[in-house]
């Protein structure tokens, strides 16, 4: 396996959701290459630190405007 083909596997590494053997050739990789084992720490520690982020709380009619809003920009583009 090699950078590009561990990187893209790296969103279900951390779910904790890849096959087998995509595990199995994903792990190797991260043995041998400390540049996508750094990559995959900060992704980690990324996820954690948004984890902890306070999620601000939308007043009803300002979270129903911004959805209406999204529709119609959403009905102009096709």
């Amino acid at each position: 396996m090699n950078c590009c083909e561990a990187i893209d596997l790296m969103g279900d590494a951390l779910e904790e959701s890849l096959p087998a053997l995509q595990r199995a050739g994903f792990e190797e990789h991260l043995q041998e290459c400390v540049v996508c084992r750094t990559y995959l720490d900060q992704l980690r520690l990324t996820i954690q630190a948004v984890e902890r982020l306070p999620r601000p709380e939308l007043a009803d009619k300002r979270r129903s405007e911004l959805i209406a809003a999204f529709q119609r920009e959403r009905g102009r583009r096709k």
